[in-house]
């Protein structure tokens, strides 16, 4: 059966994205302690049950979710014509961005086969650097890590870094949190970024625990 990518209202270079297909019936939470990637810098220790690390706040989206974001970053929404708005979190000096959306595949695998094809329009100087499944008990996801040239209503700092994760969520959605900044002064803070928002990602219509453990309301 063919893919149908669902496309972010306005946007064309494949920067925002915001696609879903129906979620696995089962369902998984998405809250994992952060993990590193073959080939990548191991990120910080993970949050501490009661609150995020330290310049970390939680932020209660009013798309629903709950998730961990740097203090004094700014956020802004992009329409999509599937499920929620795209949330983009960004920094002061707008080098830095935290993406928040829902897929419209039918697994994580699923979507980032369809993002990598030659169906879907990629960021100029896209170069994938690795795709890894990040498949353990009982959470679903992948993550994807590319450089770019450009990125899509974004400022010029040279190469962009990118990691992409695409993973089930506690009420059985597929969401993504993508993490970007300069490729030029490392890539550990992109990690840093993408696995405590991970950490605390919280989907919308669960209740969650401080420790991230989520329940239905």
């Amino acid at each position: 059966m063919s893919l149908v990518l669902t496309l972010v209202v306005g946007k064309d270079d494949g920067d925002d994205r915001s696609q879903k297909g129906q979620g696995p019936s089962s369902s998984a939470s998405a809250t994992r302690s952060p993990s590193s990637v073959s080939g990548s810098p191991t990120p910080t220790p993970s949050p501490t049950p009661s609150a995020p690390p330290a310049g970390y706040e939680l932020h209660d989206d009013g798309e629903g979710f709950r998730v961990a974001v740097p203090e004094g970053w700014t956020r802004a929404t992009v329409p999509s014509e599937y499920g929620m708005a795209v949330v983009n979190f960004r920094s002061p000096d707008q080098e830095h961005r935290l993406q928040v959306y829902e897929v419209s595949e039918a697994s994580p695998e699923a979507s980032f086969d369809l993002y990598l094809s030659d169906q879907t329009a990629k960021p100029r100087g896209f170069k994938q650097l690795g795709l890894t499944n990040l498949d353990e008990g009982d959470f679903t996801g992948s993550r994807l890590e590319y450089l770019a040239d450009t990125i899509r209503n974004e400022p010029d700092v040279g190469t962009w870094h990118v990691y992409d994760e695409r993973f089930v969520a506690a009420d059985g959605k597929i969401y993504a949190l993508a993490a970007y900044g300069p490729d030029a002064d490392g890539r550990e803070d992109e990690l840093e970024l993408l696995t405590t928002a991970l950490a605390w990602f919280c989907p919308p219509g669960m209740n969650c625990d401080p420790a991230g453990n989520a329940a239905l309301d």
